[in-house]
């Protein structure tokens, strides 16, 4: 199938475009933008600056992608917006491009869903296989693994990571980092770690045995005796030849700007 251009759509001759390509009435876009195969903008979609977005990815009315940052810093530097392949991106949603300071890329993975007015900030890095509920917000710097889901109306504090397959509830505030496979919900406007990710964990394939070696680990990583650190240990000699529980422990280890979510005292 050739690609069809609405004729009130604006696509600027320098645009480098795929096949099969469909780009619906009132989209702009912009001169360096790259559209991947079967890329689809359904109307009123805003591509800018720096993008591409990758094969068979639908975006839908009111979209607006690749746009400068929300940074007072930024002064016009060269920065990217990266979205990968199939991708679904529903009503206005926004994704921004990096900053010099950050990286100067955001990029976003394969197989994600963005639903309804989320947002993706400056110098974000989101996985493959990531959902996010209406009205997600992400600030600039995160980095998001592979499957997490996050809630409705969530809003992720800056340079917080992340790890794969955990979840965030709906109306959670995060600005501590989330380890792989957990799940974080507020209360009282704080986040705290109520577990894991198990519904999430099953869903994906997870086997019985998994799921109960990471329970376990996570029950003593989250122990009232001893520091972090020293718990991080014991569960590295504990179980030495699990993968997913140094992923974990690897996760943590690595650190970063912001520190690790955990349970409530009375959990």
């Amino acid at each position: 199938m050739a690609s069809t251009i609405h004729p009130l759509s604006v696509v600027d001759p320098a645009a480098k475009l795929g096949d099969n390509i469909v780009i619906g009435p009132f989209c702009t876009v912009g001169p360096d933008v790259t559209l991947g195969d079967g890329v689809e903008l359904i109307s009123h979609v805003a591509v800018a600056g720096h993008t591409i977005i990758g094969a068979g990815t639908k975006v839908f009315p009111f979209a607006s992608l690749g746009h400068q940052p929300q940074d007072l810093k930024f002064k016009g530097e060269l920065t990217r917006l990266e979205i990968g392949e199939r991708c679904l991106i529903r009503e206005g949603v926004t994704m921004n491009t990096g900053t010099a300071g950050g990286g100067a890329l955001t990029k976003v993975g394969n197989d994600c869903t963005f639903l309804a007015y989320s947002h993706v900030a400056h110098d974000c890095i989101v996985g493959n296989g990531v959902i996010f509920s209406n009205n997600v917000m992400l600030a600039g710097h995160c980095h998001v693994g592979d499957y997490v889901i996050i809630g409705g109306g969530a809003g992720v504090h800056q340079f917080v990571r992340i790890g794969h397959h955990a979840f965030v509830g709906a109306m959670s505030g995060i600005a501590n980092d989330v380890i792989p496979y957990g799940m974080a919900v507020t209360d009282n406007r704080q986040a705290h770690l109520s577990g894991l990710n198990i519904i999430g964990l099953r869903r994906r394939g997870f086997t019985t045995d998994q799921v109960h070696e990471l329970r376990r680990a996570y029950r003593l990583l989250f122990a009232p005796e001893g520091t972090l650190k020293e718990r991080v240990e014991d569960v590295a000699n504990e179980f030495d030849t699990h993968p997913l529980i140094h992923e974990i422990l690897d996760f943590i280890r690595a650190g970063g700007e912001r520190s690790i979510c955990t349970p409530r005292d009375d959990d």
